[in-house]
């Protein structure tokens, strides 16, 4: 019995190991992300991640020569002045002009070292006459994008995970379905922007610590709650480019990759037009009055969207970290405490005020009449999450 366990073991073991390595031999390089056996940080595309790819070739050069500069010295003294063939240790304690050269030449490699990073960071800081500024605002575990100023000014959308979960699997669940190439760190809805435009990216964040890094750029900026942080980049070539949330950010951080589409001017302003007539359908009237079958059937794209990955599929929530909403007093009480909630957040919870007043009274409808849930104020209509709002 012991022997047919083992031998059992074994071959489990053959088999992860034989499927290890055919997923390791299927994996490509993706353009714009992360490369097979990559080495040395990203091909750059801004004037930024040039300097600072440079800087970092620069450094490593002068690490490189003083190590060997000092093993060297070291190792010849050991073997050229060892008392096997006959030398005597010297009895000098003292030399100022060691004293001298050991203090001047270690200042002068910090000057030459400091010098060009800090004309670096310098321009890092230099936001100043951007072309498109982009809120990015953080969030467990998405990102919400508003373009604030120049063209494309208004647009506003989310940037979810696009990999399915059926790829991902959960604890102690293999996945379903074979990884694609850009398996975490692909979106539903990228940034877009125009090459050769200096664009500005404002981050802050609705709940914890979150960063907006993408390496190609050389940009990577902390997102925090309160706060409003800047950073900028300028994209001399087309294609596409991918980053994710620096900072761990809770049990899904692995999950909020950050993409950039750099397209032409010509492709912008077609995208430009075409996000705007998206979002002029989707801006429903608020005055519309749906039925609750209407709005639980859109609300259950909402939750499955927005929702699903705190609050689970079965609304039990995650113990100890996001409540559960099948039964909750909240969703089970008067309608307007959980439309105040889902509209301004509250601890874990963020803000969901980017979503149209249709979303917001689909899905907090879909939570009154899903599950156990039995709320005698049923029906939320878009005209009263409008009215919270003000």
């Amino acid at each position: 019995m012991k022997h047919a366990k083992r031998l059992q073991s074994m071959m489990f073991a053959a088999a992860m190991l034989a499927s290890g390595l055919s997923s390791a031999a299927e994996v490509k390089d993706i353009p714009g992300g992360p490369a097979v056996n990559q080495l040395n940080l990203h091909p750059p595309v801004t004037k930024i991640a040039e300097q600072i790819y440079s800087l970092h070739t620069f450094m490593l050069i002068i690490c490189l020569v003083i190590f060997v500069a000092v093993f060297g010295v070291m190792f010849y003294s050991i073997l050229k002045h060892r008392k096997s063939l006959g030398h005597k240790s010297a009895t000098f304690h003292e030399s100022t002009t060691v004293e001298i050269a050991w203090t001047i030449v270690p200042f002068l490699i910090v000057i030459a070292m400091a010098l060009p990073a800090t004309k670096t960071v310098v321009a890092m800081k230099d936001t100043s006459n951007a072309d498109i500024t982009i809120k990015a605002t953080g969030m467990q575990w998405k990102w919400g994008y508003d373009y604030l100023k120049g063209d494309g000014q208004g647009i506003s959308f989310l940037s979810n995970l696009a990999t399915p979960r059926t790829q991902v699997g959960a604890p102690g669940v293999a996945p379903t379905e074979a990884r694609g190439d850009n398996y975490l760190i692909e979106v539903d809805n990228p940034v877009v922007v125009p090459v050769n435009k200096k664009i500005r990216i404002i981050t802050t964040a609705n709940d914890v610590i979150h960063a907006w890094a993408i390496p190609s750029f050389g940009v990577q900026q902390d997102a925090i709650p309160g706060f409003v942080r800047d950073a900028w980049f300028r994209a001399e070539k087309i294609g596409t480019y991918r980053g994710q949330c620096d900072k761990l950010c809770g049990k899904e951080h692995a999950f909020m990759p950050i993409v950039v589409n750099v397209v032409s001017e010509d492709d912008y302003k077609k995208w430009v037009d075409g996000k705007n007539k998206e979002m002029a359908a989707q801006a429903d009237d608020p005055n519309k009055v749906w039925t609750v079958d209407e709005l639980k059937q859109r609300g259950e794209k909402v939750y499955a969207t927005n929702c699903v990955a705190c609050h689970q599929a079965t609304g039990k929530g995650v113990p100890g970290a996001f409540p559960a909403l099948d039964g909750s007093a909240v969703v089970s009480g008067p309608k307007a405490a959980q439309i105040q909630l889902v509209l301004n957040g509250k601890n874990a919870m963020p803000s969901w005020k980017a979503l149209s007043d249709t979303e917001l009274a689909a899905v907090i409808t879909y939570t009154r009449n899903n599950w156990s849930n039995k709320a005698q104020q049923n029906i939320v209509q878009p005209a009263e999450v409008l009215a919270a709002r003000k």
